[in-house]
C-alpha cells in the first residue's frame, strides 16, 4: 500500500503508467473520507491523447469495431483517437447537457462519482441509425462506480446497438466490477488506479476496494 503525502507537497500527486506513458495525476479529495487521481483528458496534450489512443484501439480492434461511443465531455479526446487510430471515421457521443438538438433524446438516468445529483445521458435521435444493429465500443477516460457505462450500455442497447467492447484509459477502485456485472468482463484499460482514503496525518492511503 503506498501513501500519497499531502505534507510532502503543496498539490499531491500519484505516478501511474497509461498504457506506455508514465504521468503524475493529481489528487483531489471529493469528501472528507474520499479523493481520486484527476485524469483530466483535455489537459493531457494531443500527443499524449494520440498515443493513449493507439495503444486503447489496440486493445478492442480484434472486436471488430463498426463505430465508437463516448459519454462527454472527457470521453471525447478519447473517443476522436480511437476512431482515428481504428480507421474509421464517424464516432458518436452521449451527452449529459441538455442542448438545442437534444429535445427529443433517447435517455438513461445516470449519477457519476463526480456529481452529487443524478443526471441523464442523452443521445441524439438523428444518431440512432448509426448504431443501431452495429458493433459498438464504449470508450471514456475513467471507469470508476460503473454508473456511467452502466447507464451507456442500457441506452445503447436499448436501441439496437451490439455492444461488443468497452475500453477506457483508467479504471478506478473495483466498485465497477460488481457495477457492469457480466459486462465487466469486456473491459479493456491501459491502466489501473485506486481510490484514496485519509490516512489521519494529512495524507492519504490507496483503497482498491472502494
Amino acid at each position: 500500500m503506498v501513501s500519497v503525502c499531502s505534507k510532502c507537497v503543496s498539490h499531491p500527486t500519484y505516478p501511474v503508467a497509461i498504457g506506455s506513458q508514465r504521468v503524475e495525476l493529481p489528487v483531489v479529495s471529493l469528501s472528507a473520507d474520499l479523493a481520486l487521481a484527476l485524469l483530466i483528458t483535455v489537459d493531457m496534450g494531443v500527443e499524449f491523447m494520440r498515443r493513449a489512443g493507439e495503444e486503447l484501439a489496440r486493445l478492442i480492434a480484434p472486436h471488430d469495431i463498426d463505430i465508437v461511443v463516448t459519454v462527454a465531455t472527457m470521453g471525447i479526446p478519447v473517443a476522436i483517437e480511437v476512431t482515428r487510430a481504428l480507421g474509421l471515421d464517424q464516432y458518436a457521443i452521449l451527452h449529459k447537457t441538455p442542448k438545442i438538438h437534444l429535445a427529443d433524446a433517447v435517455s438513461e438516468p445516470v449519477r457519476s462519482i463526480t456529481t452529487d445529483a443524478t443526471q441523464r445521458l442523452l443521445f441524439d435521435r438523428a444518431r440512432v441509425g448509426d448504431v443501431a444493429g452495429r458493433r459498438v465500443a464504449i470508450v471514456d477516460d475513467v471507469i470508476s462506480t460503473g454508473a456511467s457505462t452502466g447507464a451507456a450500455l442500457r441506452l445503447l442497447r436499448s436501441i439496437g446497438a451490439d455492444v461488443v467492447s468497452i475500453g477506457t484509459l483508467v479504471t478506478e477502485g473495483s466498485q465497477w466490477r460488481t457495477s457492469l456485472g457480466e459486462d465487466a468482463s469486456g473491459v479493456h484499460a491501459l491502466a489501473s488506479i485506486p481510490l484514496f482514503r485519509p490516512d489521519g496525518e494529512g495524507g492519504f492511503v490507496e483503497d482498491w476496494i472502494g
